[in-house]
């Protein structure tokens, strides 16, 4: 049974089963690698995912191919989005992790 969950923006559920989006930044997580979770977006659950890799990096060395992994155009575009989301909490040296999944068929 799967128990842990990955959710996200509803916008992100094509990409998402497409194999489009295949990690997720966020401040914090409770999953490891090698969990099985539930991928959802918005209310619909898009499938089940394995964790594949998770890598901590500080915020200010997000590079523009992290944030195509993470289904934006640009860090830019990315950073923008972490502020929307975590606020001011926002900040170059601030550590996040990338969680890397891949949607099981």
């Amino acid at each position: 049974m799967v128990s842990k969950k990955l959710v996200f923006k509803s916008k992100y559920f094509r990409d998402l089963l497409l194999g489009r989006k295949t990690t997720t930044i966020r401040l914090t997580s409770k999953v490891s690698v090698g969990d099985v979770v539930e991928l959802v977006a918005g209310n619909l659950k898009v499938g089940t995912a394995i964790i594949e890799r998770i890598k901590t990096k500080r915020l200010d060395e997000l590079t523009d191919q992290d944030a195509l992994n993470d289904g934006y155009r640009s860090k830019d575009e990315l950073i923008r989005d972490l502020i929307k989301i975590y606020g001011d909490r926002i900040r170059g040296n601030l550590e996040v992790k990338i969680i890397y999944f891949r949607l099981l068929p």
